[in-house]
């Protein structure tokens, strides 16, 4: 599909080919997450996770020559801030007892998912600056409150920090598929990976080796047989399961789920090879399960749930098995999601996020500047504290 030169928003990604959208993807990141597929955000909007009445408007940035697609972002009205995994909510607090609108606004990012990447598509830079340039332009000219940018890479913080948007920090915990245990975002191919479990376990410190152990061994008692599948191999009736289980623990925290049963199948179906789906069996009978992403370079957890009230089954399907995959399969990490610190007693790593702000009041601009330049220094101690926290063995040495 073209379009005439300029920039352009798009109320669908449905508008495009998935080739013109994949191919920029992998033009700047030949490594992207599956999320950030046509595929995957436009299977959000076919299964009316997005649009409608959800709070989350499409309205997909895109620049356009000679009638080729050169530089593109996934961007969204948002009527909330639910779904974001970076926390706003004060600051829409502050604008309403002021008696100003904090929504709508501007995000850029894919939608109930923390997995960071690139956002700004394209294989020039200057492209992308071209295309920022233009959102930014059409942000202020909107009246809106701001536009926030959630999980960029590092090379589209830098361009984003470069325009002048602030910066905003923050921690989640990742599982790297090295001797050294803490090599986060190494291009070094000489590197040792893990032959399985036991010998990553036994880099580990003797309180979280055992308490690991101790964990595996209560949930190997309930008795249950664990398969893995993709979009190839699973049944349909095993990702209705999946989403029954999915909307228990939404339900059990009071809430409602975001994506419907439809998404699952569609992902299935439409990008097979980048869905995992993790069985827990009890004589052939499903009891719990857990989603992943996946590609060439990592597994990315995303959602689990299960029937029945199993200790620590969850640590067992969400985290170990997730780990022993990532060695079976020499996949160089694990993304656990957002947040849980308790991820780091079991082999789980600090990794540095950020995401990136505007704000159009110029008065509450500069109240979120100060306020992130402090949380910035809350940020640098918490990862200090985490650092002298490590679950490696002290006299632990690579491979």
């Amino acid at each position: 599909m073209k379009r005439p030169d300029g920039f352009h928003l798009l109320a669908s990604l449905g508008e495009l080919e998935p080739a013109q959208w994949d191919a920029l993807l992998h033009a700047t990141d030949s490594a992207a997450a599956p999320c950030l597929r046509h595929a995957y955000l436009h299977a959000l909007e076919r299964e009316h996770c997005v649009g409608g009445r959800s709070g989350w408007t499409p309205a997909h940035a895109s620049l356009w020559r000679k009638g080729a697609l050169v530089a593109a972002m996934p961007l969204y009205l948002k009527a909330h801030s639910y779904g974001e995994y970076v926390f706003d909510w004060a600051w829409a607090e502050a604008y309403q007892r002021h008696g100003l609108d904090y929504y709508p606004k501007w995000l850029a990012a894919v939608p109930f998912t923390p997995i960071p990447g690139t956002r700004l598509l394209g294989p020039d830079p200057a492209d992308r600056r071209q295309l920022l340039e233009a959102v930014l332009a059409h942000v202020r000219d909107s009246g809106l409150s701001s536009f926030h940018l959630l999980f960029p890479s590092a090379q589209d913080a830098a361009m984003l920090a470069d325009a002048g948007l602030m910066l905003r920090e923050g921690v989640q915990f990742h599982w790297q598929n090295d001797t050294a245990g803490k090599l986060e975002g190494s291009s070094d191919d000489s590197l040792h990976l893990w032959p399985d479990f036991d010998a990553f376990l036994a880099s580990l410190n003797h309180d979280k080796r055992k308490k690991i152990r101790q964990e595996r061994r209560r949930a190997a008692a309930h008795g249950l047989s664990l398969r893995w599948l993709d979009g190839h191999t699973a049944s349909v009736a095993e990702w209705d399961f999946f989403h029954h289980c999915y909307a228990l623990t939404y339900a059990l925290h009071r809430s409602t789920p975001y994506l419907g049963a439809g998404f699952f199948h569609r992902l299935a179906a439409r990008m097979p090879d980048a869905v995992r789906l993790l069985l827990a069996e009890r004589e052939r009978s499903p009891v719990a399960a857990a989603f992943f992403l996946c590609d060439e370079a990592g597994l990315y957890g995303r959602y689990w749930g299960a029937i029945e009230p199993l200790p620590f089954l969850h640590f067992e399907l969400c985290y170990y098995q997730a780990i022993e995959y990532c060695i079976a399969h020499g996949l160089r990490r694990f993304e656990g999601g957002a947040q849980g610190e308790h991820k780091l007693s079991r082999g789980l790593l600090p990794v540095r996020t950020q995401s990136a702000h505007w704000i159009a009041d110029p008065r509450f601009r500069n109240a979120v500047d100060d306020y992130l330049a402090r949380e910035r220094k809350g940020i640098d101690f918490y990862l200090d504290e985490l650092a002298e926290r490590s679950p490696f063995r002290r006299d632990f040495t690579p491979a």
